[in-house]
């Protein structure tokens, strides 16, 4: 009988670290939904010390979600722990992610304390933490560049204390797959109590290694846990993909002999939810949930697919999401049918209001536009996810005008705490002159260091989909605005911005 391997998805913690990336409290319960949809073994909801609102964040999580565990990451202190456990107490299953760092150059230069210094911490941590959850997750920071001796120590000691996972991360993202492998390989034969815990790995991208990282840890180290993130979201050059973890676990089980919980057929719905929902845009040529994954160009390759798929193909398109009907509503369907695409593409809405005033933007969207693809209801429950009464900031209407020879001028309506204001200016072109308009009231003084706009879907009648990104004393935001109409949409998206730039929640930068 095969292994299971856990799946544990850090996507709402580590992947929210991306510059811009973070999300809402109702941003952070839809996507914890659909990862339970997904049926992912761990969701790491956040973390609960870093602020206010993270811990919000997870306890909300942990009140609805009951098929998979909720996690929240801590750092090796008291104070941490008892402020992560607190978030959990509603959870059905809960787990606590202490984490610690051991390598010389972190322990040196981030810590300042001795190896037995981090030695004891790490242990009493632990034993303070297993007090209070049964369920206590161990992860040395930079572990991969840890000594071996001093790491072996460590974990020895805390799998004695009550760690029931040990997570070996490579947190920089410098390992190679074989060594990475043969690492954690070692550390399980030379720990006496190695069989007392669960074995997990975290692999970061910057070598573009993560996923083979991550399957040699499994392979060759014995690991039963890959942390991951949906499209391998996550900082700098993000995370281990969970798409491409759990398909090359499940198209290779000849290989690796191990079986997953995980309901692929949901992988692209939740990878469109977390890309639309950040603004990060999954490139076309993307393992699995690209839009070119199951596309073929060449002559021989279209011949082959038709004779016979497998020729090709290794995994069936529809057994990730994928469908060759991907119009799925138009302006004569009505609420009942819109209310169970929501449904299927699991979309879970608090109230009949909110549906209702999805079902009216849907209605209006559907008679600018003829046909309506699961990729443009998504975008528009998006913005309506996040289109709040207390914002600071709300788009009304906008009119802009622009000819050759003529330099383009904008006129944005929007509304400051409720109270509408007009504002015009001109710019390089229709939608600097609209974001220049807005900037011209609000003085943000916010430097823009992203603007991408992406297709929702493939035509010229498609919705433009928009992301700015805004820096401000240290601070970056991503604003998502989702229109047919281009320049609409880039307003949105800098009013967007703009409301997240007016948050005051604190966040603590954190690593696993």
């Amino acid at each position: 009988m095969a292994d299971k391997l856990i799946i544990f998805d850090t996507t709402l913690r580590d992947g929210e670290q991306s510059p811009g990336a973070s999300m809402t409290r109702d941003e952070k319960l839809r996507i914890a939904r659909q990862l339970e949809r997904l049926k992912v073994d761990v969701i790491e909801a956040g973390f609960a010390a870093s602020s206010n609102g993270d811990f919000e964040c997870i306890k909300a999580i942990a009140e609805v979600i009951k098929d998979s565990t909720i996690c929240s990451l801590a750092r090796a202190n008291d104070r941490d722990i008892a402020r992560a456990a607190e978030a959990l107490k509603p959870a059905k299953s809960g787990r606590l992610h202490l984490f610690l760092a051991t390598s010389a150059l972190h322990m040196e230069k981030k810590l300042r304390m001795t190896p037995d210094q981090v030695f004891e911490q790490a242990r009493l941590s632990v034993r303070f933490a297993r007090n209070l959850m049964a369920d206590i997750e161990f992860s040395p920071e930079d572990g991969y560049r840890s000594d071996p001796d001093f790491l072996c120590r460590v974990l020895e000691a805390v799998i004695q204390e009550g760690a029931t996972t040990i997570n070996v991360p490579d947190t920089v993202g410098y390992a190679i797959p074989e060594l990475y492998g043969n690492f954690i390989k070692d550390l399980r034969e030379r720990i006496p109590n190695s069989d007392k815990a669960i074995w997990s790995v975290h692999c970061h991208n910057d070598l573009g290694m993560a996923v083979a990282n991550s399957l040699a840890g499994v392979k060759i180290g014995g690991a039963r846990q890959v942390e991951c993130t949906i499209n391998g979201l996550g900082e700098r050059a993000g995370n281990c993909s969970l798409e491409e973890i759990v398909m090359a676990v499940k198209t290779r089980k000849d290989y690796f002999g191990l079986d997953l919980d995980v309901d692929t057929k949901h992988i692209l719905a939740t990878s469109r939810m977390v890309s639309q929902t950040t603004g990060f845009v999954v490139q076309p040529n993307k393992a699995v949930v690209g839009a070119n994954a199951f596309a073929h160009a060449s002559g021989i390759h279209q011949d082959g697919v038709l004779k016979a798929r497998d020729t090709y193909e290794i995994i069936r398109a529809e057994d990730v999401g994928w469908s060759a009907n991907k119009i799925v509503l138009g302006k004569l369907s009505g609420r009942n049918a819109f209310k169970a695409r929501l449904q299927e593409l699991g979309v879970a809405m608090d109230s009949e209001l909110d549906i209702n005033n999805a079902f009216v933007k849907f209605k209006d969207l559907a008679d600018r536009k003829s046909e309506i693809f699961d990729e443009d209801i998504l975008a528009l429950v998006s913005d309506e996810s996040v289109s709040h009464d207390n914002e600071q900031y709300h788009f009304i209407s906008l009119s802009q005008h622009s000819e050759t020879g003529e330099r383009p001028q904008a006129s944005v309506v929007f509304s400051v705490h409720g109270k509408e204001v007009k504002s015009n200016s001109g710019g390089n072109g229709p939608v600097d002159a609209s974001l220049k308009a807005i900037e011209s009231y609000v003085k943000s003084g916010a430097e823009m260091v992203l603007y991408s706009v992406n297709a929702i879907s493939g035509s010229t009648e498609s919705q433009g989909e928009v992301t700015v990104r805004l820096q401000n004393s240290g601070r970056v935001v991503n604003g998502v605005g989702a229109d047919p109409d281009i320049v609409v949409a880039s307003a949105k998206a800098y009013l967007s911005a703009l409301n997240k730039l007016q948050s005051k929640a604190d966040r603590v930068a954190a690593q696993g």
